[in-house]
């Protein structure tokens, strides 16, 4: 048989997980004014910060961002 193609696929299994060389920060902005917090690797005063505006402004609505760095590796 000739111009015949046979394709054989192999599937390996992956996972995602987090950059072991890289740290996790949260930060939060407010949503009615241009306000934000100063990143930090520790989520609870990022929290304090977005509490103590609340009670400056009365704002009470955030965007809190975790930023982290992914890496696809295979399953073993």
């Amino acid at each position: 048989m000739t111009g015949v193609v046979r394709t054989a696929f192999r599937y390996v299994l992956h996972r995602i997980t987090e950059h072991p060389d890289t740290e996790v920060t949260f930060e939060a902005e407010c949503l009615w004014c241009d306000w934000q917090t100063t990143p930090s690797t520790d989520p609870e005063p990022v929290d304090v910060e977005c509490m103590s505006h609340t009670g400056r402004s009365g704002h009470k609505s955030f965007r809190r961002l975790r930023t982290s760095f992914a890496m696809v590796v295979r399953a073993e």
